[in-house]
């Protein structure tokens, strides 16, 4: 599609098309996240856990290490997919990630043995990892400056549409303790992806640095107003003209605090507890009295709150800016988590504690939806320069990767040795540290031009005083 004789509504149209389809990364993203929390009830009933690979462990590590087998691949495909972004294309990336989800999916629904589900999990999440690079870099580079931020966070949107629905495919199971179903359904999305992508285009930026102008200057045309084409081409020539393009790049001083934002924030979506919530949601609250079928039911309202909540923020982030939504949803965070906490710790309580944990646990997740969720992918696919964001954002995403592995292989001992008004607390403790290091480090992006971030960056990083907040002027393009 050309922007030859188009309007801009048709062009608006393409991009949003474009944008939902990548998004559609997020939603096996989503999937894989949700539908082991509901599967881990039926798997333990289907194996003995109690030896894995010839080695004898306690049950719940071994459901640690199922649920996190998708964590370790995740971390394979996360630490392999910026490079090959950059190498091989967004778009060529985002087609094998698709077919590797869908591997993954086929093997654990018809896992033999605890051993090969294990297998199937950590190939399932190797598309993850690949998804969660590519997808969010794929529509920031493909999206006008001045609705980037929303059809970045389609692809949290997505994201939490997957969740969503993998708690209603548990629920639709749950009678039977269908689990093989549950995870085997992964290869639907995967197969639309694949199809939906061989129509879309490549990232322009990404034409324009191999040496393919005329393709960039098509799909520019295709998804910006005539006037802007040439102006962003020369803005992709001028970076391109400016960078070395190497890993080492990110250890640059006007880089390097930048990489702190994205390591920090990385850091911090996995330790503040979100996922304890997907991942054992049905857990959690199991524990708290209510029957399997009712925990799963419970987690669908849970679902149905991300999604509503991550709508508000798709809403209000190219209006509110990005620093607002996240100091708001980690102060909330905070909050929740401690009233989670003081209900599994005052004993006078135990008649309404499933009820409290499941309102508390609503809103924690609402205000992740609307903060630390989507402004931390949409800020990793802003902040790096061109030449090394692929790369950049596989390392910042391998750190998130290594988080969730960390807690979710931890959680369930950390219960065990301190408690569940202990692992709460600590979370909101961390949610409240998340929360001193966004207000100090994190940068306003909103209404810029990828190019305009960079160069606002370096100018900032070279120009201002050691401890001056990093800040983006704000214009329109």
């Amino acid at each position: 599609m050309t922007g030859t004789g188009t309007t801009g509504n048709d062009r608006n149209s393409f991009v949003y098309v474009v944008a939902a389809l990548a998004a559609l990364n997020g939603l096996l993203f989503g999937f894989d996240t949700g539908v082991i929390s509901g599967a881990m009830l039926y798997i333990r009933h289907t194996f003995e856990l109690a030896t894995v690979f010839g080695y004898s462990m306690n049950a719940s590590l071994i459901e640690g290490i199922i649920v996190s087998g998708a964590m370790i691949g995740a971390i394979i495909g996360a630490a392999l997919g910026g490079r090959l972004a950059d190498r091989l294309g967004r778009r060529r990336l985002i087609l094998v990630g698709a077919v590797v989800f869908f591997v993954g999916s086929f093997i654990m629904a018809i896992a033999p043995t605890v051993e090969i589900l294990i297998v199937g999990r950590i190939v399932d999440g190797i598309g993850v990892g690949f998804a969660s690079v590519v997808g969010p870099l794929y529509i920031s580079e493909i999206s006008p400056p001045k609705i980037r931020g929303s059809l970045v966070s389609l692809n949290q949107l997505t994201i939490t549409s997957g969740i969503l629905i993998a708690y209603l495919v548990n629920f639709a199971f749950a009678a039977g303790g269908e689990w093989r179903w549950m995870l085997g359904l992964g290869m639907v999305p995967a197969a639309v992806l694949f199809v939906g992508m061989l129509f879309m285009p490549e990232s322009p930026r990404w034409l324009y640095e191999h040496g393919r102008e005329s393709d960039a200057r098509e799909v520019l045309a295709s998804t910006r107003v005539e006037t802007q084409v040439e102006d962003e081409l020369r803005e992709i020539k001028e970076t391109i003209r400016t960078e070395s393009g190497t890993l080492r790049d990110l250890l640059e001083p006007w880089v390097r605090p930048m990489l702190i934002v994205g390591v920090g924030l990385a850091v911090f979506q996995q330790v503040t507890g979100i996922n304890t919530v997907m991942y054992y949601a049905p857990t959690i609250l199991e524990s708290t009295g209510f029957a399997d079928t009712d925990s799963i039911l419970a987690t669908v309202g849970i679902g149905v709150v991300n999604v509503v909540m991550t709508v508000v923020a798709v809403l209000l982030i190219d209006r509110t800016g990005r620093r607002p939504l996240l100091l708001v949803g980690l102060a909330g965070m905070s909050a929740m988590l401690a009233v989670l906490g003081i209900a599994f710790y005052l004993p006078g309580l135990s008649g309404a504690i499933g009820w409290i944990a499941t309102g508390s646990l609503m809103l924690y997740v609402a205000f992740f939806a609307i903060g630390l969720g989507p402004v931390f992918w949409l800020l990793i696919s802003e902040i790096y320069p061109m030449e090394i964001r692929g790369t950049a954002m596989g390392v910042v995403t391998v750190v998130n990767w290594a988080g969730n592995l960390l807690v979710s292989l931890t959680f369930l001992r950390l219960i065990d040795i301190v408690g569940q008004t202990g692992t709460f607390w600590l979370y909101g403790a961390l949610s409240v540290l998340a929360l001193l290091f966004c207000y100090r480090l994190v940068p306003e992006t909103k209404g810029r031009s990828l190019e305009a971030i960079e160069g606002d960056l370096r100018e900032t990083a070279f120009g201002a005083d050691a401890g001056e907040r990093p800040q983006v002027t704000e214009t329109d393009d």
